[in-house]
């Protein structure tokens, strides 16, 4: 935003960024109907540059480890907004820190490696200009930090609410703010949730799955077709994550990959993986493949071969230009599959440029839970998908899902877990719902389970 914008922006009651404009409309200290208001709204929306979620973390991350080492005064630094959400589209890229003394701490900032420009500075924020994106830091004193966590997390119409049960005062902690407003806390995740207020009201919120809880991941490429890394390096990386298991499942050879895994390929990637097995042997690693559902419905890959790995993931990469009921039989095709033990990224949303395919998916929940076919919710930050509604769809119809990285590049293959588990917390997903919080025997048996149906 230019200075001049900013200024314009900046007398209206505070408001710096579309997240302040949001709470401000939501407690109804501005009126969109103010002439003033709206100018500064418009120049908000016109600085605005939402970015997929793992772009966010690609931004924010590097300066927080900077931030952290330059500024010791900061604690607790943690991303809030959208990000803590886990949405998939980010508006606004914050920042929380718990400091004895905020002012002092914000002074600092110009030190920090990464921070280009200082857009605005005042005791408790600074707007940080980095990498082309303004991060909004904010730091509040030790006894106002949960408030301080809890109302930049949003979103906006949450906030007011839960505000309005607990009153003026600040507190220490976000568990505190629940606590005072006579609510069961809510994970950052569910706050969008339309009914969240009323579980939490009812103390019905159940423990969601976490990061910790996840045991392998069952989705993941290799140089074999279109991954960055070779096989060694991604059993390396998966291996220190601490992974009881994983499944290598590079594409099947008509994939719309810029690399693909031919038959004859697959032979010698079975091969390599016996030999690998033997340097970590604490990690069960699967052979699996990620074969495409073809416009005929068919699957690209001859059953014998599928038969012979040891899971098999579909994907309806192309819609051919099929309409939503061609493309909900497709799926169906490969969901009564017996060999087809995982339905990866179901809709094919491309987060920000392409919704997902409009299937009926009442029916897809139907036939993955008749047949113990796991559905997938994808940590790609351009899929996450299923999103967090449809994961919530599922679960409730008894489908089991699996979370994954799906990942192409080993460095990002820990943050696209969590952006999974943080897509499945949108849907109240819970450990018992997933495939991959279970032990490799678990994940065995449920692909023997289906395949000798």
């Amino acid at each position: 935003m230019t200075d001049d914008a900013r200024e314009q922006a900046l007398v209206r009651d505070g408001i710096l960024t579309m997240g302040d404009l949001d709470l401000a409309l939501a407690e109804q200290r501005a009126s969109a109907a103010d002439p003033a208001l709206r100018r500064a709204a418009r120049l908000l929306a016109q600085e605005a540059r939402p970015v997929m979620l793992g772009r966010a973390w690609d931004i924010v991350e590097p300066f927080t480890a900077a931030l952290a080492g330059h500024c010791p005064d900061i604690e607790s630094i943690e991303a809030s907004g959208p990000m803590r959400r886990a949405e998939p589209l980010v508006t606004n890229l914050v920042i929380v820190g718990r400091a004895a003394d905020p002012a002092r701490a914000i002074e600092r900032l110009a030190t920090v490696p990464g921070a280009t420009r200082i857009l605005h500075r005042s005791g408790r924020r600074a707007l940080v200009l980095v990498e082309g994106h303004e991060i909004d830091l904010r730091v509040g004193t030790p006894d106002e930090y949960g408030s301080l966590l809890f109302t930049t997390t949003g979103p906006a119409a949450h906030v007011v609410e839960v505000l309005k049960r607990r009153g003026p005062r600040l507190c220490p902690s976000e568990a505190d703010v629940y606590v005072h407003a006579g609510l069961a806390f809510l994970p950052p995740e569910t706050r969008d949730a339309p009914d969240a207020i009323e579980r939490a009201a009812d103390q019905r919120v159940p423990r969601l799955v976490a990061r910790e809880d996840m045991r392998g991941d069952l989705h993941m490429h290799s140089t074999y077709s279109d991954g960055r890394d070779s096989l060694r390096r991604v059993i390396q990386a998966s291996d220190a994550l601490g992974y009881e298991y994983i499944a290598i499942t590079d594409h099947s050879e008509h994939a719309g990959a810029a690399r693909t895994l031919t038959l004859d390929d697959i032979k010698r990637q079975r091969d390599e993986i016996a030999q690998l097995r033997k340097d970590f042997p604490r990690m069960a690693i699967l052979h699996g493949l990620e074969v495409d559902i073809l416009p005929d419905g068919t699957l690209d890959c001859p059953d014998a071969v599928m038969a012979s790995l040891d899971i098999v993931l579909a994907s309806l990469h192309d819609s051919a230009g099929q309409v939503g009921r061609r493309l909900t039989e497709r799926c169906l095709v490969a969901i009564r599959h017996p060999l087809v033990s995982v339905i990866t990224h179901p809709s094919n949303q491309l987060v920000g440029r392409r919704p997902g395919y409009d299937m009926d998916y009442a029916a897809i929940y139907e036939a993955a839970a008749a047949t113990g076919t796991a559905l997938e919710i994808d940590g790609a930050p351009a899929h996450l998908d299923l999103s967090g509604e449809r994961a919530g769809e599922a679960v409730r119809a008894g489908v089991t899902v699996v979370i994954d990285s799906d990942c192409h590049r080993m460095r990002t293959l820990d943050r696209q877990m969590r952006m999974g588990v943080g897509t499945a917390r949108r849907g109240w997903v819970e450990p018992a719902h997933v495939l991959n919080t279970r032990s490799v025997a678990e994940v065995r048996d449920f692909v023997a389970g289906k395949r000798t149906r």
